[in-house]
């Protein structure tokens, strides 16, 4: 059975950081895409970025580029989202995702796999 697991959510200041994780279990992700997606309230649901499992090549959505970053960590089967520089624009339920097409999809609908979202708050 395939799991996603994320955490590492919480509350911050504005300006501060976090870092989420994504345990990825279940099958083996060497081919996938794994994105990390945020809903805010009313909003909804928006490509944060994603990485190649594979090669680990990144792509980030413009609104957070240059301040999140995306890692994997083979051994361990986890994919991290490294939060800097948080505004209180960011604060969201953050999903990790995985898509089989092993492509950058930002449309949520290209991804097989969820995880059950961690709340991350930002305070201003």
């Amino acid at each position: 059975q395939v799991q996603l697991v994320e955490s590492g959510g919480g509350l911050v200041q504005a300006g501060g950081s976090l870092r989420l994780s994504c345990l990825a279990s279940g099958r083996t992700f060497s081919s996938y895409v794994m994105a990390w997606f945020r809903q805010a309230p009313g909003k909804e649901r928006e490509f944060v970025g994603a990485i190649r499992w594979s090669s680990g090549r990144t792509y980030y959505a413009d609104s957070v580029k240059g301040r999140f970053t995306i890692s994997r960590d083979n051994a361990k089967n986890t994919v991290y989202l490294q939060m800097a520089s948080l505004k209180p624009e960011d604060t969201a339920v953050y999903y990790c995702a995985a898509n089989s097409y092993g492509s950058f999809r930002t449309d949520s609908n290209a991804y097989d796999y969820w995880g059950q979202g961690t709340q991350v708050t930002v305070s201003s």
